[in-house]
């Protein structure tokens, strides 16, 4: 059944389109076809006869970024499930079903994939609504509104309005190495963040270092504490136990390479 491109005068329809075609005969021809192929075909090509309208749908949503071939693809998508789901028995024009279902499909698409962290459906909803408000305040009064005048306008709660407010740079990202303004003195983000404390690596180290200490015999353990806690000379240590210094020199090294050898073993098991 071919499908003209010239859009005939009907009834039903509310709106004169540039890039509808006539298909009111197809739809009505899809709706008491069984699935298969018959009707699988003649679906496809009233997408395909739709598709321009598809298209000029996602052209609204370019610059909020999103590539444009993306955002096609999720309206055609749109376009597809009203043409599977539309029923023309309900007297209504396809573009008036298909119009808001392809919206949809790509509001949605913005809402699940496009957020530069997650935030949850209802504050994405709150930072909408605390938007509209405030550019209709704006509007209205030539100022911006307090957040108790957005409160009343939208008919929210100001803790819904300081909720929605803190979602509205939650879209996109800004890039660590981004450097705002014109100003020669800007710097970006990442200058401003703190370094990991070297302490931090120290810590680890003795946690790691702990049992393997507390395994030694109690001399070797002994030794190892005067040493590099008490900060004791190996003569003092040595003199104070009883021991020539080159007997504690050897037992230093020796029981340091094996708590080392134990620590990397571990490391990397």
């Amino acid at each position: 059944m071919p499908i003209s491109h010239a859009r005939a005068p009907s009834p039903r329809s509310t709106a004169a389109y540039a890039d509808a075609p006539d298909t009111d005969a197809a739809f009505r021809r899809i709706a008491v076809l069984p699935n298969g192929p018959e009707r699988t075909a003649l679906c496809q090509e009233v997408v395909c006869a739709w598709a321009p309208m598809a298209v000029r749908l996602a052209r609204r949503f370019r610059h909020r970024g999103e590539s444009f071939e993306d955002l096609q693809q999720v309206a055609r998508l749109g376009l597809v499930k009203a043409v599977t789901r539309f029923d023309p028995s309900r007297g209504t024009a396809f573009p008036s079903y298909a119009i808001p279902t392809i919206l949809g499909e790509v509001k949605r698409h913005f809402r699940d994939h496009l957020w530069g962290v997650h935030v949850p459906r209802r504050v994405q909803e709150l930072r909408g609504q605390v938007r509209s408000a405030g550019n209709e305040w704006v509007s209205l009064h030539g100022c911006e509104p307090s957040v108790g005048e957005i409160a009343t306008h939208a008919g929210l709660t100001r803790a819904e309005v300081r909720l929605g407010q803190g979602a509205l740079d939650s879209f996109t990202a800004r890039s660590l190495d981004d450097v705002s303004g014109h100003s020669g003195h800007s710097r970006p983000p990442a200058d401003t963040l703190g370094t990991m404390e070297p302490g931090f690596d120290r810590v680890i180290d003795r946690e790691a270092l702990r049992p393997l200490l507390q395994a030694l015999p109690e001399r070797e353990r002994q030794i190892l504490y005067m040493r590099f806690f008490g900060e004791m000379t190996q003569n003092r240590i040595a003199l104070q136990l009883g021991l020539s210094q080159m007997y504690v020199s050897r037992l230093i090294i020796r029981t340091c390479a094996r708590l080392r050898d134990q620590v990397m073993a571990e490391a990397h098991e």
